[in-house]
């Protein structure tokens, strides 16, 4: 492991594969990268958000590694988060390359931050919709303002890659694996002869990833969630590695813990709703609301809403057409 005085960390994790530690101006402080050495030069898989602590850290790893930029080979985007998007542009302008993204990623960065998807004009309304008090929903409008400011500048060329096909990095051949849920067409990346997963933010350590019922997303993600960790479930992983967070070693069994959690937050879910209830009611029955950010309310609410809609799915609740929402038993 090398760490840079600009606070960059560069850590070896696999045979000709760099993890770089990208730092948030959040309380989840980083997210991951990675670097896979070609015969002839690099890719780059996630690319963090756009921001000045960022591009330090990201000049830092080229200096360790000692690579150029024109020895970049391929730009490849796991998902459209901006914590993961945020630089795409910013690298796509130095090496002139296309992002790799899939077909469904590629039309929520087009929807959400090239036409401005989540503007405070578009989003409020679905907030108030859900119960979300009004100087709540101004905060977290104003967070996905900032965070849209992370995500310039936009890169203008997106090159398609499809689920259950192929791709060479770092010289090894990956299978591409659509993996919904936390976003809608997130890809991870599946190197069979060494059990190999590039995991992106599908299963983390220590934290469970956000599910989130959003404006412009699936209407129904927490059972997409679920019906792709039971899929990943039997996939034979020594080895993840992953958007956030330490390194996934036993890969079965963290989803095992992932799936016990969502059980479980449902069954408080329904607790919450044993009178008629709002999303935000909802929310601030399963989160300690006064300990989070504006930035962490919008995940809660959304994640709240996630499970909410599951459960309306699956005929245990019913959503009425009020405004606001609100949510009961059958």
């Amino acid at each position: 492991m090398t760490s840079s005085e600009n606070g960059s960390v560069v850590t070896w994790v696999a045979e000709d594969i760099y993890q770089v530690r990208l730092p948030l101006p959040f309380r989840l402080n980083h997210s991951h990268a990675y670097l896979l050495r070609e015969r002839d030069g690099w890719t780059i898989v996630d690319f963090g958000l756009h921001w000045v602590e960022a591009e330090k850290a990201w000049r830092a790893a080229f200096d360790t590694l000692q690579i150029q930029p024109e020895s970049i080979r391929r730009l490849v985007l796991t998902h459209m988060h901006p914590d993961h998007f945020g630089m795409a542009g910013w690298f796509q302008a130095r090496c002139s390359l296309p992002i790799v993204v899939s077909p469904l990623e590629a039309e929520q960065i087009r929807r959400i931050w090239f036409d401005h998807g989540w503007a405070p004009d578009k989003a409020l309304p679905w907030w108030n919709h859900c119960g979300v008090p009004e100087q709540v929903s101004q905060k977290a409008a104003e967070r996905v303002e900032f965070l849209r400011e992370g995500t310039f500048p936009h890169p203008t060329e997106l090159d398609l890659l499809e689920p259950d096909t192929t791709i060479e990095m770092g010289g090894r051949l990956f299978r591409t694996i659509h993996a919904p849920g936390h976003a809608e067409g997130q890809l991870l990346f599946y190197h069979e002869d060494e059990r190999l997963l590039l995991s992106g933010d599908q299963i983390l350590m220590k934290i469970t990833p956000n599910i989130g019922l959003w404006p412009t997303g699936n209407g129904n993600p927490l059972a997409n969630y679920l019906h792709s960790l039971h899929g990943l479930r039997g996939l034979d992983v020594q080895l993840a590695l992953p958007g956030h967070g330490a390194l996934i070693t036993d890969w079965s069994r963290r989803i095992d813990e992932i799936i016990a959690h969502h059980n479980v937050r449902l069954e408080q879910t329904m607790e919450a709703t044993q009178s008629s209830a709002t999303g935000f009611d909802v929310t601030q029955f399963l989160f300690d609301i006064d300990r989070l950010s504006p930035h962490e309310i919008r995940f809660a609410v959304a994640e709240s809403l996630a499970h909410l809609e599951y459960l309306v799915q699956m005929e245990s609740l019913e959503r009425t057409l009020e405004t606001p929402y609100h949510y009961q038993h059958l």
